[in-house]
């Protein structure tokens, strides 16, 4: 199958964190995060040729010795999620998704969801789903530490909100299943990453959010991929771990 050609990828310089994040609670604004830059906004999975998303989302990551660290704040005046168990496919919620391809070879490689109920679901794929490839959701990061804070109310269609932010710190010692790349990095070594985020359409139906009848959802992404198609990962972005203190 021909593909459209590739849109040009972006890239992160992704710093160096000035100490240990040692508690999570999902908000943006602390100093911990003041020396990331934030990525572009999120455009749409297919590129600058379709409409600009009508919320905002953007990321920014920091890394240390043990922790990578995401961060992302996603705009949303009707902040909603419904599924609590561990590796549900979270994004028939709205959702906020991490990819990490360490390689920079398109095998092994590992995908991260969150729901604004702090629910997740981490795998990891062998190869693309285009080339024969299954999602293995037995894998997990191990010692995950994640956190949401809703800047409004959750699941509360009455009034309107302002958004959710996240926080991820992934050990790098749970990344163990690539090979050919260090883990933890070095100062001056990338990976190919993602970030993408997934919007349902609603309606108000009894007081409750209900995802529209035959609506397909939005994805916005930082690094546009050309067609509605997370899994290339030779069309991510390029991060970059520096260390410049």
């Amino acid at each position: 199958m021909n593909l459209p050609p590739a849109p040009a990828a972006k890239r992160y310089d992704c710093r160096r964190a000035p100490f240990a994040l040692e508690q999570l609670d999902g908000r943006v604004d602390k100093s911990f995060w003041a020396a990331a830059p934030w990525t572009d906004d999120f455009v749409d999975i297919e590129g600058e040729s379709k409409p600009r998303p009508r919320f905002r989302t953007r990321a920014k990551m920091l890394w240390d010795e043990t922790w990578l660290y995401v961060a992302a704040e996603l705009e949303e005046p009707h902040v909603w999620a419904t599924l609590t168990e561990r590796n549900s496919v979270i994004f028939h919620d709205n959702d906020f998704e991490i990819f990490l391809n360490p390689s920079c070879d398109a095998r092994n490689y590992y995908e991260f969801e969150i729901n604004a109920l702090n629910t997740v679901w981490d795998l990891l794929l062998r190869v693309p789903y285009r080339e024969g490839g299954t999602a293995d959701s037995d894998w997990c990061i191990r010692g995950l530490r994640t956190a949401v804070h809703v800047d409004g109310t959750l699941n509360d269609p009455s009034d309107v909100d302002r958004g959710w932010s996240v926080e991820v710190a992934m050990p790098f010692a749970a990344f163990d299943q690539h090979e050919g790349a260090r883990c933890p990095p070095r100062a001056g070594d990338e990976w190919l990453v993602n970030f993408s985020r997934v919007e349902w359409d609603t309606r108000i139906v009894d007081g409750r959010y209900r995802k529209i009848e035959g609506r397909a959802e939005h994805n916005w992404v930082w690094s546009p991929m050309g067609l509605i198609d997370m899994h290339l990962p030779l069309r991510w972005g390029v991060v970059r771990f520096v260390d410049d203190r």
